[in-house]
């Protein structure tokens, strides 16, 4: 037991020295995170979307936005695409579950808006149809992903690509990154003195 918990927290120890030492990935970063300023500057949205872990990751950087993180502040303008079970199931019985995501991106998403779509494996049906219907609307894609980042890489305007293979080391980095990403955001739209 003692020894799964040790090699779980070198593995983790081992991955933030990697993004530490990754000058491009501490670059993209700031690229997206100044994606998502300008847009909240601009009076449009940021929407998450992701399946599983992913889908729970989504829902919590889009409380971070709405609700805080670090001090109090007005709330901004962030929802998850994964939240509404009605919406949910009634596109995946109506249309296929690919595209759940897509056919929200379709009713509500506006030109100037954020997806900043989580896949751990970068090839997630329903994360591809997202990425390209919003595409098609001019929304500006921020991927979160990891391995090799297959198919969503070409698709985004800025990717996230957590350097492991193992899933949950992934979703790791997708969570320290998305603190940082909500993080910088409320300090760049409400400045405080640290």
């Amino acid at each position: 037991m003692r020894k799964l918990i040790l090699d779980e927290v070198i593995k983790t120890q081992e991955l933030l020295a990697e993004l530490l030492a990754s000058e491009a990935l501490l670059q993209a970063f700031e690229r997206a995170a100044r994606l998502g300023i300008e847009a909240l500057e601009n009076g449009r949205k940021i929407m998450f979307c992701g399946n599983g872990g992913s889908a729970a990751d989504s829902q919590h950087l889009a409380a971070e936005l709405v609700g805080r993180l670090n001090f109090d502040r007005p709330g901004l303008a962030a929802l998850a695409l994964t939240t509404d079970s009605s919406i949910l199931t009634a596109i995946g019985n109506d249309y296929g579950y690919e595209r759940v995501f897509a056919r929200q991106v379709e009713a509500i998403a506006d030109k100037g808006d954020v997806l900043v779509a989580i896949s751990t494996s970068g090839r997630s049906g329903n994360i591809i149809e997202a990425l390209k219907t919003a595409a098609s609307r001019g929304v500006i894609r921020i991927g979160l992903t990891g391995r090799d980042g297959g198919e969503m890489t070409g698709l985004c305007d800025q990717v996230i690509n957590i350097p492991t293979s193992e899933t949950q080391k992934i979703q790791e980095g997708n969570i320290i990154f998305g603190h940082i990403f909500c993080a910088l955001i409320e300090q760049a739209m409400f400045p405080v003195e640290a």
